[in-house]
């Protein structure tokens, strides 16, 4: 066998070592994840909207009436972030505060019936927007990753509640601003990748991911 293609071997072998090394994963994962959050907050943005306040539509479009705090769970808002998106929806006149008729102690967030109109709208051109950019995967693409991102997912659910935090340390930078400088250097906007106050860091927006559960 010649030089050039016992090299060519190695080179092939060294590339496809690199696609099962973790960091890679992460790496592809991170760029991955920051298009599609430009890609869908540009979608919004077209229509006058933002990406918070589609999360608190979609929530309560599939969930009906909840309070402040239960939104904040199932979208993964920081409370600062909900809290401004449920204000803004409520200027618009598409959701509205008031008291639980089972307990008048506690607030409910719902939504009016110009609301439901306009989520269910946005709610229908958000999956036409990700059917557009999952068209390429097939039927058992589709199977093996969203197993495969599920399982990453519970592990790292898994390793923070064993105490061992998933932390990113940068010489002279809170985490916070860590996660930011990991986002930059693999070409991912801190804004697209993370929403956090304070120490809780947020992803971006689920599209009902568990409606059909009853959570």
């Amino acid at each position: 066998m010649s030089n050039l293609a016992e090299n060519s071997m190695t080179v092939r072998q060294e590339q496809e070592a690199a696609v099962l090394d973790a960091p890679r994963l992460w790496l592809v994962l991170a760029r991955a994840y920051g298009s599609i959050a430009a890609y869908i907050e540009s979608s919004f943005g077209d229509r006058g909207f933002g990406l918070s306040d589609f999360m608190v539509l979609e929530v309560l479009l599939h969930k009906g009436p909840l309070t402040i705090s239960s939104i904040g769970d199932k979208v993964l808002l920081a409370s600062a972030s909900m809290t401004s998106a449920i204000d803004r929806l409520e200027q618009r006149g598409l959701v509205r505060r008031g008291a639980s008729p089972c307990d008048r102690r506690v607030k409910l967030v719902e939504l009016t019936c110009e609301g439901r109109t306009f989520a269910e709208q946005i709610y229908r051109q958000h999956v036409e927007d990700i059917d557009r950019i999952t068209a390429g995967l097939s039927a058992e693409e589709r199977r093996v990753l969203y197993a495969g991102l599920k399982k990453m997912g519970l592990a790292a659910k898994s390793a923070r509640g064993a105490g061992r935090p998933l932390q990113i340390e940068v010489p002279g930078k809170t985490a916070g601003a860590a996660v930011g400088a990991i986002a930059s250097a693999t070409g991912v906007k801190e804004q697209n990748a993370i929403e956090q106050t304070g120490d809780r860091k947020v992803a971006a927006s689920p599209v009902a991911r568990d409606r059909k559960k009853g959570n």
